[in-house]
């Protein structure tokens, strides 16, 4: 019983210890990333589970007190299509992607800016946050066009109000923002999470825009995760079929960002814990940099 005692209290000292030196050996990221806008595209894979939320609201609140000025920008489409399915609304898709009619833009904003929206925002409040949930209808912060008529009201962003949400950071809050579009003539535009995401780190010239998806990161031919990637690395990629499929949408949103002003893109495993906080504060990160 006392070995079990002694070897349970060493154990405990070990933890304590490694937690002690991975804290110091964070000192110089934190330094590095003071005062930084990192922006941070949520999926639903934070959002499977009460307890995934409250971690990742609890590295999101913990990266504020280091002085970082978190924005995050949330999808979710499980639980848009499961609002739809209740409603008995069909939905179409063409080539993979949603037609956002009218009517289903209409439960789109209902299950973001609401339910979705405000789930994050308390989770973060939860753990001593000051979150503040808005869409980029506010303030006309993401103003869209008509992506591509056949897909109904699906937005492309074309203009971002950075103003109000620098005004939020300033004053010590953490906004949360779904990603709708204002038009021009008063409409109301779904659009996609990773291209609101990109398009607002942009306006805001973010130090970061971590793209947290379910899986690890670029991928070269033999199925390996690329660390570091140039624009250029990515483009050749791109062409040689290197990478194809869902990932050139999420790799043409970091060029895109890039290409806007944002200094890096990280496409990373939003499932792994603490996904955020090994990216930011650690040697190792998490996934794939692409920088300009």
């Amino acid at each position: 019983m006392v070995d079990k005692r002694m070897e349970k209290s060493q154990a405990m000292e070990r933890d304590s210890i490694s937690t002690a030196r991975m804290l110091s050996e964070a000192l110089p990221h934190i330094q590095r990333h003071d005062g930084s806008i990192i922006v941070i595209k949520l999926g639903g894979h934070a959002m499977s589970s009460a307890e995934a939320m409250k971690s990742f609201a609890r590295d999101i609140v913990l990266m504020h007190q280091c002085n970082l000025k978190p924005v995050i920008v949330h999808g979710g489409g499980p639980m848009i299509d499961e609002m739809l399915d209740k409603l008995k609304i069909p939905t179409k898709f063409i080539d993979g992607k949603r037609i956002s009619t009218e009517e289903t833009v209409e439960v789109v904003e209902m299950v973001l800016s609401g339910k979705v929206n405000k789930t994050i925002v308390q989770a973060i409040n939860g753990q001593g946050g000051k979150a503040v949930g808005l869409s980029g209808k506010d303030a006309d912060l993401l103003q869209c066009k008509q992506a591509d008529i056949g897909l109904g009201m699906v937005g492309e962003p074309v203009y971002v109000n950075a103003d109000v949400v620098h005004s939020l950071l300033e004053n010590g809050f953490i906004p949360v923002i779904a990603p709708l579009g204002a038009g021009m003539n008063g409409e109301t535009f779904n659009v996609n999470g990773d291209t609101a995401a990109g398009a607002i780190a942009g306006g805001l010239k973010a130090d970061r825009l971590l793209l947290l998806t379910d899986v690890d990161g670029v991928k070269d031919k033999e199925g390996d995760v690329l660390t570091n990637l140039s624009a250029d690395q990515v483009k050749a990629m791109t062409k040689n079929g290197v990478i194809a499929g869902g990932m050139i949408p999420k790799t043409q949103t970091a060029l895109d960002a890039i290409s806007s002003g944002v200094r890096a893109v990280v496409i990373m495993n939003g499932r792994a814990p603490n996904a955020c906080l090994l990216e930011l504060f650690t040697d190792y990160g998490a996934g794939s940099m692409i920088r300009k």
